[in-house]
């Protein structure tokens, strides 16, 4: 018999923003289906009415758009689906698999106070499960699903293997409210089952979570997915991530300048790996993710190791997709958009402005002597290279640069020459260059930005410098 084709799942409720390990747990699920061709379904938990807001379910879209992770078909509303979760809880009840549950919160909350004070388990043992119909009162009532009492459930899970919790441990659990509205825990099943989720993926903080979810599975007759709950991510300091880690939610990371791709293979090696392989593109993430890569420690945030490959990944980029991310950075940012005359000159520079970046921040700060127009308001550290002695060697210089040919290797020549006739070391001779091109003491190199600026710039703002 051929598998079915593999349907994983983002489910996330929208609270806030898509929070890091959140993004982590939906490029492992795109992976997994991206690389076996299958299906990665996007569903927005929003059945929670009094948190949910329909900006925070923007804030998900957004995040997972601009982290280049696409999904198949609509974005799910499991709000929407509040009827269909109802049908399946009156179906168990019909099957005898469920029972009607007149308790009020003050019941339970008697039941509790007793069995504390008693030593007992303050598992809710509602007296409504064996009860004779006939003995119902007419008054709102929950539906519970009826829990084994004896044995034990054993969740195979893939990436924690097998864990075994006792049935006296469950309770039964309701899945329909006395108000008619359905359970998460019942929502999540139905909604699984319904869209042809073959594997559920997500954070190992839903592990109890499988084996009350499985009651329903079982309720239902339903074939049970494939689980793997993945470790959370800590902080560099080892603890549980939280807000005194820093960025916490992906459009953050957008703002501090890293680009989507190094974001990405950031992501999948956080909890995962392949070999030693540090550095690998979709393709091969695509190709190589599988759920035994998967460890059962939490992974640690590390934003060096972020910035190191985000250096490996825009050395490699296309321009124009660098360029194209640049543009996303800067409005993210509420930067003012990009000239079509700059977007020309930052293009051409793309291949110098890129090596060693570590975000477009840099990239951005390297583009300076391009992005400006003359006059140049010089730094302090530039107007103090600009003295006399300096300025005298941007004398000699000119009348050479002028009569130059504009190649790389002849300015090479040319600066070179000038710096042994005054017996000067070539650093020594591009301070004062640099400051006159770019009006900043930090550039690229002295012959990228002649080049690039061409000749009659370059002339001219030496000529400013002069004067």
């Amino acid at each position: 018999m051929s598998q079915p084709p593999v349907v994983t799942r983002f489910a996330p409720s929208p609270t806030g923003f898509l929070h890091i390990g959140g993004a982590r747990t939906a490029l492992f699920n795109w992976l997994y289906a991206r690389g076996r061709g299958g299906k990665f379904l996007l569903r927005i938990e929003d059945t929670d009415r009094a948190r949910s807001t329909p900006e925070a379910t923007e804030a998900i879209v957004t995040g997972l758009t601009w982290l280049g992770l696409d999904w198949d078909g609509e974005v799910v509303s499991q709000a929407a689906r509040t009827e269909r979760h109802a049908q399946v809880a009156h179906q168990m009840l019909a099957a005898g698999h469920a029972y009607k549950c007149f308790a009020t919160q003050d019941d339970i909350a008697a039941f509790r106070e007793a069995a504390k004070a008693e030593g007992r388990s303050t598992l809710y043992r509602s007296p409504w499960r064996d009860a004779d119909p006939a003995t119902h009162p007419d008054a709102p009532y929950a539906i519970r699903v009826k829990a084994p009492q004896t044995g034990e459930t054993i969740i195979r899970d893939q990436v924690q293997g097998d864990v075994r919790i006792r049935n006296d441990q469950l309770d039964d659990m309701i899945v329909l409210r006395s108000d008619g509205t359905p359970t998460y825990m019942l929502a999540v099943v139905v909604d699984d089952h319904d869209m042809g989720v073959t594997h559920v993926i997500r954070g190992d903080d839903h592990l109890n979570n499988a084996a009350r979810q499985m009651l329903v599975y079982a309720a239902m007759g339903w074939p049970l997915p494939v689980f793997a709950h993945i470790p959370l991510i800590h902080g560099p300091d080892g603890k549980k991530l939280s807000k005194r880690h820093g960025a916490l939610g992906v459009e953050e990371y957008q703002r501090m300048g890293y680009p989507a791709a190094a974001m990405r293979n950031y992501l999948a090696r956080l909890g995962w790996s392949h070999g030693n392989d540090e550095f690998f593109t979709d393709a091969q993430a695509q190709e190589w993710f599988d759920i035994s890569g998967i460890g059962k420690s939490p992974a640690r945030l590390d934003f060096k190791k972020l910035d190191h490959l985000t250096a490996q990944h825009m050395s490699v980029a296309d321009n124009a997709a660098l360029l194209h991310e640049l543009r996303a950075y800067l409005h993210a940012n509420s930067q003012p958009e990009l000239t079509k005359a700059q977007e020309v000159a930052l293009l051409a520079a793309m291949p110098v402005l890129k090596e060693k970046a570590k975000g477009f921040q840099q990239i951005i700060e390297k583009a300076h002597f391009i992005l400006v127009k003359r006059p140049l308001d010089y730094d302090a550290k530039a107007a103090q290279t600009l003295d006399d002695v300096s300025r005298g060697i941007l004398k000699e210089l000119t009348p050479r640069l002028q009569t130059a040919t504009w190649s790389r290797e002849n300015l090479e020549g040319v600066v070179s020459e000038v710096a042994q006739a005054r017996e000067l070391g070539l650093g020594k001779l591009a301070q004062p260059l640099r400051a006159a091109l770019c009006g900043r003491s930090t550039s690229p190199s002295v012959f990228d930005m002649l080049i690039l600026l061409g000749r009659d710039e370059s002339l001219a703002r030496i000529k400013d410098a002069l004067a």
